[in-house]
């Protein structure tokens, strides 16, 4: 993955294979010639890449591991507010779970209630308070058996506030706006050295095809560092570009690109309507707000008054007709609110997935819209799958686990790049040193009829993923004065 210039920046002995009796295996997929001219740009592109951009990488996987973990770990700081005490046969009205959390919060606004997922969880009442910061409520906990208010919490979404926090974390280091830029460096990077370093381990030269995919244990020194560089960075590359995809579309600047695109090729993600009828009672309407990244409080206010009070026929008739309407698992309501009746969705999000959504007019309980998963574009179909997979939803604990495994693959990767680098030093003339990039002027090797629409390429890449343009330009700028400044010493020494 991130260092693969590191393991295969050679300066001396490089270009030799892992063993010194190592037939050469060319890249089936190129023309005579073409990897040749290539290879040494994308080595140098590569060491840059991986030195500079490694460390923010690593963080994002550190901070990535943190997160993957909070799923499991929120079950048993919470687990007071999660779970009831004992399971019973029967469950009081939803309707009287929703007081007993007003009672208990009389200064809140109810937006939204859960339904307790399965026998052993709690209900959360999702209020709007004074004084919490944005996308922030007051989640009460009801026991659905007893109404009895078991706890409340802060919440982001359905992030308890250790999720939340990791969350935060991982996207900005908590550093607010500015700190999001580091995470979205780390994205636009991503995928690029990994394939990068894809290209470069698979064009290696080696003895036995195995060493493609597993380490070599008989090397030594820089050559074993490189074989665990490049056997876990193959296994790991589909994931790491995945990761990388996905969490481009949380990005400020690559994000609003995405979702442009995205749009444009009509893989919007839709909504259910709820918009109520002119004179129906509950004022002048808004969205929904049920597009792809809205949470629970994206309407505000509910238990706002209308004329006339019989209008609404309360949440227990609401969700009765959604759970008729094939509405029936994880619900999430939305109440009527400024002209909009009851928003009900499924948020079942592990395989097989239940996302379907009904709106549901408080009048008299009739199904204004209804909205299926199966109905949504594939691209819609698609994002939806890869958030929720890069959040380690879509297979739950196993998921989670694929997600650390990656997290720590890409740590040591990082690890093991700056280690062969720090081992490819020179030792004769210096004691601190390290390892030198491949020689500049690369590019001058590579066929003009290959060189052009590779530029042309990475300028639309760069604008399209805006992060890794400037900074890809910000590394060229440097180099360039860095190579100035060396011809211009060499002179010197000549005229010398």
């Amino acid at each position: 993955m991130s260092l693969e210039e590191v393991q295969d920046v050679r300066i001396s002995d490089s270009d030799t294979p892992d063993t010194p009796d190592a037939p050469v295996t060319p890249d089936a997929s190129s023309k005579p010639g073409t990897w040749a001219a290539l290879r040494p740009l994308l080595l140098r592109m590569h060491f840059y890449a991986g030195i500079l951009i490694a460390p923010l990488i690593f963080l994002a996987a550190a901070t990535g591991l943190l997160y993957a973990a909070s799923w499991q770990a929120e079950k048993i700081i919470y687990s007071d507010e999660l779970t009831v005490t004992e399971v019973r046969d029967s469950t009081v009205p939803l309707s009287a779970q929703v007081t007993a959390a007003r009672a208990t919060v009389p200064e809140g606004k109810v937006v939204g209630v859960w339904p307790a997922p399965d026998a052993e969880a709690t209900t959360r009442v999702i209020m709007q308070v004074p004084g919490l910061g944005e996308g922030q409520t007051r989640t009460v906990f009801v026991d659905p058996y007893t109404a009895h208010v078991n706890g409340q919490l802060i919440t982001e979404g359905d992030a308890l506030p250790l999720r939340a926090w990791l969350s935060e974390f991982h996207s900005s280091l908590q550093l607010g706006e500015f700190g999001r830029n580091y995470s979205e460096l780390a994205a636009s990077w991503l995928w690029v050295v990994a394939l990068g370093g894809l290209a470069l381990w698979i064009g290696r030269r080696r003895s036995r095809k195995a060493l493609l995919v597993l380490p070599d244990r008989a090397a030594t020194g820089r050559r074993k560092t490189l074989s665990w560089h490049g056997a876990v960075g193959l296994w790991a590359v589909a994931g790491l570009v995945a990761l990388s995809a996905t969490g481009l579309t949380w990005s400020k600047y690559a994000g609003e690109n995405i979702g442009q695109l995205q749009d444009g090729l009509g893989g919007a993600t839709p909504s259910v309507s709820a918009a109520l009828a002119p004179g129906s009672g509950a004022g002048e309407g808004s969205g929904s707000g049920s597009g792809e990244h809205a949470g629970h409080g994206t309407t505000d206010g509910t238990q706002t008054p209308r004329t006339p009070a019989a209008a609404d026929i309360g949440i227990d008739r609401a969700v009765a007709a959604a759970r008729a309407a094939g509405v029936t698992e994880e619900l999430r309501i939305t109440l009527p609110a400024k002209g909009n009746g009851y928003v009900i969705k499924e948020q079942d999000k592990q395989l097989p997935v239940h996302l379907d959504s009904v709106a549901v007019d408080p009048a008299d309980g009739r199904i204004m819209d209804e909205l299926r998963f199966a109905d949504y574009p594939v691209l819609a179909q698609l994002t939806r799958f890869g958030i929720d997979l890069h959040m380690g939803r879509t297979l739950g604990l196993a998921n989670q686990i694929a997600l650390a495994a990656l997290a720590v693959a890409v740590m040591f990767l990082v690890f093991w790049g700056y280690r062969m680098w720090w081992l490819r030093r020179p030792t004769k003339d210096r004691t601190l040193s390290v390892g030198r990039a491949q020689p500049r002027g690369a590019w001058r090797k590579v066929p003009l009829t290959l060189l052009l629409p590779l530029a042309a390429v990475v300028a639309v890449v760069g604008w399209f993923v805006p992060l890794l343009g400037i900074s890809l330009v910000a590394f060229l700028a440097v180099d360039v004065l860095l190579g100035l400044l060396a011809a211009r010493r060499a002179k010197a020494a000549t005229a010398v």
